[in-house]
């Protein structure tokens, strides 16, 4: 029996009962689609969250304060405007190039009848050049406004949306808390999926956030900025020694504060997208997985259907092998074209935006996919084939 007879003959089995070989590759379409796709939007998540922290810049550094010293009775333990000082100074180090303090507070802010919860960040002039956040409208706050303590700010553009639902926001007055403050920009929207931003935040000058909500206490974070990419290191060594003489350590030995940079918050960010990756390409394999099984039980419903089918044609003369190839070729042919409608119906829903990720396809995947629906009819076709196959032709035709 020819290639082409034993093709021809697998095309009749799919068609005879399509509703059945529709449900069969239904399975397989949904798992390899599922695969592709949570992939991408795993992938494009990613993508999203580290091109966030690259806004940050090459070569900033932030400061925070230990967790193990934060509430505990040691005052040198926290960060003030006096480490803010220090660290400024150019005496301390010629790689820095800028300090930015930053304390926050989470408050009510109301317009109207509109009102959000939000985090209130007061920082200095500087934050806005440090940090890459653009102010879309409007401007940012001056060096006077800091100076002067003026009830000024720069809101994020999801707050000012919930606020003012489409209006200007700029030269309007929002409540924060009970203290009124006048709205003079607002940002320009970041990503943010998978992490933090600023689109739902109000930013105020640093001595009007502490007259107004945290006092003059410690600090929230430090960021540094250093003067290039290559002089990160320096700069870091620098501010190590100048918080070393500040801070100390705790009781245990360790410093009393952290400082992290752009590559190491990359390099976490990258470890926990690969994971996130991998779980959703795990689940998404699980549809995969019961496609396969439905591949064998419809299969071996057709080997069963089909028995006296078989006993005739090995009466007739038909090999052992032709028989395999038969039931293999069907089921690898279900298989496959599930395989290629997934990766179509990915494509389609790779084309939008899912839960604000914009979905990135790896073409790596789409092959994987497609080899895996293949080695799918394959293997869970080869069980009901090898029993195809294995039939007597005196008793297949006995059965009824």
């Amino acid at each position: 029996m020819s290639v082409f007879e034993v093709l021809r003959s697998s095309v009749r089995g799919i068609t005879a009962n399509w509703l059945r070989s529709v449900l069969t590759l239904l399975g397989v379409l949904i798992g390899v689609a599922a695969v592709i796709t949570l992939t991408a939007v795993g992938q494009g998540s990613a993508n999203t969250i580290t091109e966030s922290i690259s806004s940050l810049g090459a070569n900033t550094l932030t400061v925070t304060s230990s967790a193990a010293n934060r509430g505990s009775s040691t005052t040198s333990a926290a960060l003030t405007m006096d480490v803010v000082d220090a660290l400024a100074d150019p005496e301390a180090s010629s790689d820095i190039a800028a300090v930015v303090p930053e304390v926050s507070s989470s408050q009510t802010v109301t317009a109207g009848d509109a009102s959000s919860t939000s985090t209130v960040l007061g920082t200095t002039v500087e934050y806005f050049e440090v940090t890459g956040s653009d102010v879309a409208q409007g401007t940012a706050f001056s060096q006077s406004d800091h100076d002067a303590s003026r009830r000024v700010a720069v809101i994020g553009a999801d707050l000012a949306e919930t606020l003012f639902s489409g209006e200007d926001a700029v030269g309007q007055t929002i409540t924060v808390g009970t203290t009124p403050f006048t709205v003079i920009g607002v940002l320009q929207a970041q990503d943010t999926v998978g992490g933090s931003s600023t689109n739902s935040a109000v930013i105020a000058p640093l001595t009007r956030v502490q007259d107004s909500f945290t006092g003059y206490g410690s600090l929230s974070t430090v960021v540094l900025q250093a003067t290039s990419a290559d002089t990160v290191d320096g700069a870091q060594a620098d501010a190590t020694l100048v918080l070393d003489s500040l801070l100390g350590t705790d009781t245990s030995g360790n410093a009393a504060y952290t400082i992290s940079d752009q590559a190491e918050l990359l390099e976490t960010q990258a470890e926990t997208a690969d994971t996130f990756t991998t779980l959703l390409a795990a689940v998404a394999g699980i549809s995969l997985l019961v496609g396969g099984i439905g591949v064998t039980n419809i299969m071996l419903v057709t080997v069963t259907e089909r028995t006296r089918e078989i006993g005739i044609r090995k009466a007739l003369g038909a090999t052992r092998w032709a028989v395999l190839g038969q039931f293999l070729a069907e089921a690898t042919a279900l298989s496959l074209l599930g395989g290629l409608l997934g990766v179509g119906v990915a494509l389609i829903a790779c084309s939008f935006d899912i839960s604000g990720v914009d979905p990135v396809i790896d073409p790596a995947t789409v092959v994987l996919a497609l080899a895996v629906s293949v080695a799918i009819g394959v293997f869970f076709g080869g069980f009901p084939a090898h029993r195809a196959a294995g039939l007597r032709p005196v008793l297949a035709l006995r059965h009824e």
